[in-house]
């Protein structure tokens, strides 16, 4: 009956056993009420970590209340579970299938299954539901990671540094706890092939990531993606706008809405994004920054009707309502839509522009949607991978969030690019991409790019960034070093945002060659990935003229659209 809460039922300690033989344990929370009932399936590696096993736990005694069996496995080699953990592998697609083939014959169970999961235990969901699970109804993905070489452990070729953290946490039966470490000093070692040492023991993950940089088949054996095909089935899609693993759900979304799909599948799709950190929905202020008492919503009764509709049947209309709920930056409200990207938006270049002086806030860099209009003009900085840029960080491991940049804008190696003043109000909703033509005079150096919206204050708020090493800017598969003192244009994906720069505020663009510790430093060698202890000094220049027009691409949503 809808509606009525049953008492619950736990069962700890439940093994399945997996194709190979390896025996896995889940905790099972389900009604101690008569009948067979839909079962929810979460597949993790974190629950010895502190704050993750409350959550975890609060969750499924919801859910078994409202009648469901909800099964929380250890990722093979955690805790109870036999084997060896081996993350972003294929392990994680296999024993999926094969728990929830366990799930559909209990004698509890009706054989109707779906799957739930945050970060890790989304980017599992994904790869276990591409090999089409008999039973498999209904997902809810919550910050889902994407391809392994798209965001981590790797962006576009360059280790995203706190996975260092991460495998230190992760790797072993029991999880670790971060704070044995001095992060500073770690996140400085150098070669990086032995920072794992800094942890107190030899990495076999952390080896096998060294000797992988590239889109190898050691990673393409666990990607998914390109297998979204495969997978016909309603999926609830949530991130937030400074969720570091955002990709992961705007990629989801837009592979499970193409045109090419079903049009089943296409309708049965619905993606929430707020103004939220990787932990989604946890708080309405980052820094300084409050996003208002709207911010945080009834995210676990939408989790609720989800499964409620596709699991159980119930016809509550949740796939009639609007298939896009997103919190737009800067104005501070959410808008509900039927597509995403905004199908208004126009992707619209604003350029660089300078008298060769953009280095820091103070200097002439102009963005602006002119295109350039002289044949040769160009702005240079010297990168150094011992003083690098510093990612502006207050939540502790290199995360996003709207903090303020003026203390990098001040560096002489960080160029600015500012709109003057807004004269109206500018509605930017979309994928923000960099086209920067440059040249360095290394065989190899990154080339990082930020959007900020700066407030009459003078307060510049971050809002997206990405990231290109140089050495994959044809292809992530495989490394080409670079020729000093070529021109090359550099494509750099700032993801997507949806933010209104208020009239008087200024759009900006930065522009440097390091972010850290959130990425690690190019030492500009050319060296095999993760082997120097050297590092060299890189003169980097950026050119904006009538034949390399360095640019921003906006996808902006003309006003009363």
């Amino acid at each position: 009956m809808r509606g009525q809460e049953h008492p619950v039922r736990l069962e700890l300690g439940v093994r399945q056993r997996m194709r190979d033989g390896k025996r896995l344990s889940s905790d099972i929370s389900r009604p101690d009420s008569k009948g067979k009932f839909p079962v929810i399936l979460m597949r993790t590696p974190y629950r010895t970590v502190d704050g993750y096993q409350k959550i975890q736990n609060d969750e499924a005694l919801f859910f078994a209340k409202h009648g469901y069996a909800y099964v929380i496995q250890d990722c093979r080699g955690k805790n109870d579970s036999e084997g060896t953990y081996r993350p972003f592998q294929d392990d994680d697609a296999r024993d999926g299938y094969d728990t929830l083939a366990w799930c559909a014959t209990q004698d509890w169970s009706n054989g109707s299954l779906g799957t739930i999961g945050a970060s890790y235990s989304a980017w599992n969901q994904w790869t276990a539901a591409t090999l089409k699970p008999p039973g498999l109804k209904a997902m809810i993905c919550t910050v889902s990671l994407p391809d392994p070489v798209l965001n981590v452990p790797y962006q576009n070729g360059a280790l995203v540094l706190w996975m260092a953290q991460w495998m230190a946490l992760i790797e072993g039966k029991r999880n670790t706890t971060t704070s044995l470490y001095d992060t500073e000093k770690l996140f400085r070692h150098l070669p990086l092939k032995t920072m794992d040492e800094e942890f107190g023991r030899r990495s076999r993950i952390w080896q096998e990531w060294v000797q992988h940089p590239s889109a190898d088949e050691y990673w393409r054996r666990a990607f998914y993606e390109d297998k979204l095909s495969r997978v016909n089935l309603p999926v609830l899609h949530i991130s937030g706008w400074y969720d570091d693993d955002v990709i992961g759900t705007h990629l989801n979304y837009l592979g499970m809405t193409s045109s090419r799909r079903s049009r089943s599948t296409r309708k049965s799709q619905k993606l929430i994004i707020g103004p939220w950190p990787h932990h989604v929905n946890s708080t309405r202020k980052i820094g300084e920054i409050d996003f208002g008492e709207s911010a945080l919503i009834d995210l676990r009764t939408v989790k609720l009707r989800w499964f409620d509709r596709w699991l159980k049947g119930v016809a509550n209309g949740i796939e009639r309502e609007p298939k896009v709920d997103l919190f737009t930056l800067g104005s501070n409200k959410w808008k509900s839509q039927d597509h995403w990207p905004p199908k208004e938006m126009v992707q619209t270049p604003h350029y660089l522009h300078s008298k060769g002086k953009a280095n820091g806030s103070f200097g002439d860099g102009l963005l602006a949607s002119r295109k350039p209009l002289k044949s040769s003009s160009s702005d240079s900085y010297r990168y150094d991978p011992a003083y690098p840029v510093p990612n502006i960080d207050d939540m502790g491991q290199g995360a996003e969030g709207p903090f303020d940049q003026r203390p990098v804008e001040r560096r002489d190696d960080v160029l600015v690019y500012s709109t003057p003043p807004l004269a109206r109000e500018v509605e930017v909703s979309g994928p923000v991409t960099v086209s920067l033509f440059a040249s360095t005079s290394a065989r190899d150096t990154d080339f990082w790019a930020q959007l900020v919206d700066v407030y009459p204050s003078g307060y510049s708020m971050h809002l997206t960034e990405g990231i290109i090493r140089g050495r994959y800017n044809r292809s992530l598969a495989r490394e080409e070093l670079l020729k000093p003192g070529r021109v090359y244009e550099f494509k750099i994906d700032l993801w997507v945002i949806s933010n209104l720069f208020m009239k008087g505020h200024r759009i900006r663009l930065d522009v440097s060659s390091s972010s850290f510790p959130k990425y690690d430093r190019n030492p500009n060698t050319g060296h095999p990935f993760g082997q120097d202890s050297d590092l060299l000094v890189a003169e980097q220049t950026v050119f904006h003229d009538l034949e390399r027009p360095s640019r921003v691409v906006l996808p902006i949503v003309p006003k009363g659209r």
